[in-house]
């Protein structure tokens, strides 16, 4: 069982990375693919006159802040178009691809924020109104049933809050949830760049290996912006029996077998 996480941010190949998963489903690899769409999301609201916000938390993390007109214009784009071209694209390498938000089935729970606080010029700042949210659970059966139908299930990143609603919620840190629910042998995370780095602006400073004991102490000293929560869901993912977690290149031909194969990027376990 092994879960792969697409980001959604600018310069991963797509059809490299679908390619590889549809070779992985034909010899027998049962896949579950979790998808983000953060740059079509961006760039959809800038269209509609609705620029994208981006907040800091204290402690360094960066999100988006959702309030209910971007909520429902990240619905339209992630598990409308970016959903269903994935699933087009994995149907035409002969995947019998099947796309969903976390929404359907009520396949991932999670818990509204609602209020935020942000740095902003150096001062905290509560934000309110946030449609945001944290995984709580994931519906382990229906993901296991179609599975085991021989479906690839293709998971857009929305949860469905305590109240019915419908929440933003971080697409790493869905992978690393189906995973865990999953008892996946590994997550594999694409991004654009070749994984942890010691230097974010060196592509050559890649650290190819931390050790599980260790990886919040990376967490605080190597992972900045966007990694942050890569690196953090890995930890999440680590703490719910995933063995392996690998996050990698998603520019590269191959690059989840490479990952598997070659450890490719870098490896957590």
């Amino acid at each position: 069982m092994l879960v792969v996480k697409l980001g959604g941010s600018n310069g991963l190949d797509f059809d490299a990375a679908l390619s590889d998963i549809a070779a992985l489903v034909e010899r027998g690899e049962r896949v579950a693919v979790v998808h983000g769409g953060s740059r079509e999301v961006d760039r959809i609201c800038t269209e509609l006159g609705k620029p994208p916000r981006y907040v800091t938390s204290p402690s360094g993390v960066k999100s988006r802040y959702t309030d209910r007109e971007t909520l429902e214009i990240f619905a339209m784009v992630v598990a409308g178009r970016v959903n269903k071209l994935l699933v087009e694209r994995l149907q035409a390498h002969g995947v019998n691809a099947l796309g969903l938000s976390g929404l359907d089935g009520g396949l991932v729970r999670g818990r509204r924020k609602g209020t935020i606080i942000a740095l902003e010029n150096g001062k905290k700042r509560v934000l309110r109104g946030d449609y945001g949210g944290t995984v709580k659970e994931v519906n382990t059966s229906l993901l296991r049933l179609l599975l085991a139908e021989g479906y690839t299930p293709v998971v857009a990143p929305l949860a469905i809050g305590e109240e019915s609603e419908a929440l933003n919620v971080d697409g790493d840190r869905v992978a690393a949830a189906v995973a865990g629910a999953l008892g996946a042998e590994a997550l594999i995370i694409l991004s654009n760049v070749p994984g942890l780095l010691r230097d974010p602006a060196d592509e050559g400073s890649l650290i190819p290996h931390v050790p599980k004991a260790e990886a919040r102490k990376y967490l605080e000293r190597y992972a900045q912006g966007r990694m942050k929560k890569k690196l953090l869901s890995a930890i999440e993912a680590l703490e719910q029996g995933v063995r392996r977690i690998i996050l990698t290149d998603g520019r590269t031909e191959n690059p989840i077998s490479r990952a598997l194969e070659e450890g490719q990027g870098t490896v957590i376990e």
